[in-house]
């Protein structure tokens, strides 16, 4: 088997949908995947544009959101190894992006462009398993993000936030006001007034851009409002 091939199927390994998978099933999609790799910050799909492929990353962090006519944002997941996306636009004829990826980071990934995907189907059947279990988690994920957006207020969203985000008591990454809104469906100034709101009550202290947890219990009350 060629040296590159064999590259190709001990990466595809890595990704957490094919990790099952045998070697022989892996050779399959090997043949029928492009590597490609992009520089952080550069759009790898575009809403509204014609689908070209289905991606499977290798390296780095993507973010997928939407963009309003008012050019507000709506993050809808951020991804790294192991994960797919843009795979539903596929599956229907004509189908257009739903959203668009954006490099977080330098990023490589497998891309499975469209004109090969029933032929990957009708040769790797496991294959459209995997992607039938991504679609469920997929769909888990936005029904929690509709729950979040519809019942819970911008203040109870960024309390879940920072309980999600914390490693322990402390949220090591650091995030912009900005980003956070995207993330969470608002605007910039409602989580200012959110964090100066939560760090008055004693529940988190933000100390050089960082933010700390004060009051788990409490944030965790504040989550359920």
């Amino acid at each position: 088997m060629p040296n590159r091939q064999h590259a190709h199927i001990h990466a595809l390994h890595d990704i957490q949908l094919f990790a099952s998978f045998s070697e022989s099933v892996l050779a399959c999609i090997a043949n029928v995947v492009t590597p490609r790799a992009y520089p952080a910050e550069t759009l790898i799909v575009v809403e509204g544009e014609p689908c070209e492929a289905a991606y499977f990353i290798i390296k780095g962090h993507i973010e997928v959101y939407r963009m309003s006519l008012q050019g507000r944002q709506q993050v809808l997941a951020r991804l790294g190894p192991g994960q797919a996306f843009n795979t539903v636009p596929l599956f229907q004829s004509g189908g257009c992006n739903h959203a668009s990826a954006v490099a977080r980071t330098n990023v490589t990934l497998y891309a499975l462009l469209k004109e090969d995907f029933p032929c990957a189907l009708r040769d790797c059947p496991d294959l459209a398993f995997v992607i039938l279990k991504d679609f469920a988690d997929r769909l888990a994920h936005l029904t929690d993000l509709v729950e979040d957006l519809a019942l819970r207020s911008v203040r109870g969203r960024l309390a879940r936030f920072l309980l999600q985000q914390a490693d322990g008591t402390a949220i090591a990454q650091k995030w912009t006001q900005d980003e956070m809104a995207a993330y969470l469906g608002t605007v910039r100034d409602m989580i200012g007034r959110s964090l100066r709101a939560l760090t008055d009550e004693r529940m988190i202290r933000i100390d050089r851009g960082r933010i700390v947890l004060l009051d788990r219990a409490a944030l965790e009350a504040e989550a359920q409002n």
